[in-house]
């Protein structure tokens, strides 16, 4: 196996094969530590949080119901909100990941766990535990990389239709949930297919519309109903409080994977022979942290640590922030970027980079020497031919 991070400066290429597995065996330590350390402490982490989130919810629901002022409106949506996100973000992301799998609780577990979201569990774990997480950043492997409709690196062919993507972003931050689904359901793949529509992504697009339909009834069909005369009050509030855990989910997950000085990768030949050593930098390389508080730690589902949950995908989230400063000094130790900003400073870096990359190679530095009108009208006519 042949792999070389994508870009002309390899940020790794001062490591000796030695190195490497160096590193490999200092993670695997930090992962062996943790797992044997799991107890008690971890399982009421997460219960504690799974009651809050459903305290939540309810207090949102009742909050809704019985206030009449504009005030009880907005601290009811604000608490669905809070609900939602903590839901998908810290528990389902997490259990789905099989990271309380050990305490053998049927109620919290990666086989039984059905989530608020639009995509089946069993096809998000596919698409996201066994296809994102073993090829990450690697071009042309890894769907992640832009969801398979924008262009996040240099290395992929730029076409007229990049163009919108800055705006094609704003749309599936705004849809993210659905999105997601028709994802991890192979929709896009199925689109571009020039042989039809293999059987299997058939019936994953059954199961996407069922699990999709469910969604639509709960949140817009049967709560509004059982709110009697406050049927617009909820579903106002069901409709905000899904755009706001849509648009928050995407500007963690983009944090994590698309910002400026993450690596994507090439893979001429995939094979059975990556070392754990070149797995685990691929992922250090491949993933980028946001720094914050403890509270926006919890309600980002703990990927503000993307690196640490890319090396350690099944230790518990808890745990994160505490190996983490173990994690950066290996970096620093060998000479490698830890690559951690604020949560809008990062935002903002993938958003530039999802603009920068809308365009050919270089053109935005060239925009800084060239009237902007004269390059405009130069992609008009290269989007027209």
């Amino acid at each position: 196996m042949t792999l070389a991070p994508s870009r002309t400066q390899r940020p790794a290429a001062h490591l000796t094969p030695e190195d490497v597995e160096a590193i490999g065996a200092e993670l695997d330590a930090i992962r062996e530590r943790v797992l044997a350390s799991r107890g008690e402490r971890d399982a009421a982490y997460i219960r504690r949080v799974i009651a809050a989130q459903r305290a939540l919810e309810l207090g949102g629901r009742a909050i809704l119901l019985v206030g009449k002022r504009r005030s009880a409106w907005w601290i009811g949506t604000a608490s669905l909100s809070l609900a939602k996100i903590l839901e998908n973000m810290e528990i389902g992301h997490n259990v789905l990941h099989g990271q309380w799998d050990w305490m053998r609780d049927p109620k919290i577990h990666s086989s039984t766990w059905d989530w608020d979201h639009s995509s089946p569990p069993e096809q998000w774990k596919r698409a996201h535990n066994e296809t994102h997480h073993k090829y990450t950043n690697i071009v042309g492997k890894d769907n992640d990389l832009g969801y398979g409709i924008m262009r996040v690196a240099e290395e992929q062919e730029w076409q007229p239709r990049h163009l919108a993507q800055p705006a094609l972003n704003f749309i599936t931050a705004c849809i993210f949930e659905q999105g997601i689904a028709m994802y991890d359901a192979d929709l896009g793949d199925a689109i571009r297919g020039k042989k039809g529509m293999p059987p299997e992504t058939k019936v994953r697009l059954r199961g996407m519309l069922r699990k999709m339909g469910k969604q639509v009834v709960k949140d817009y069909v049967v709560h509004p109903a059982l709110s009697g005369k406050r049927f617009r009050r909820t579903l106002a509030a069901n409709a905000v409080a899904n755009l706001t855990r849509n648009v928050w989910s995407h500007s963690v997950i983009m944090c994590g994977h698309f910002p400026e000085g993450v690596e994507t990768f090439e893979l001429e030949v995939l094979d059975d022979n990556e070392t754990k050593g070149e797995w685990y930098v691929r992922q250090m390389l491949g993933s980028a942290d946001i720094s914050g508080s403890p509270f926006m730690h919890l309600m980002t589902g703990n990927l503000s640590h993307q690196i640490e949950h890319h090396c350690f995908p099944d230790l518990p989230s808890n745990r994160y922030g505490e190996i983490a400063p173990e994690v950066e000094d290996l970096f620093q130790r060998y000479g490698l970027s830890y690559n951690t900003r604020p949560l809008v400073r990062q935002v903002g870096s993938a958003w530039h980079r999802v603009l920068r990359l809308s365009f050919p190679n270089g053109w935005l530095a060239e925009t800084n020497r060239r009237n902007l009108g004269s390059q405009l009208r130069k992609l008009a006519r290269a989007a027209r031919s």
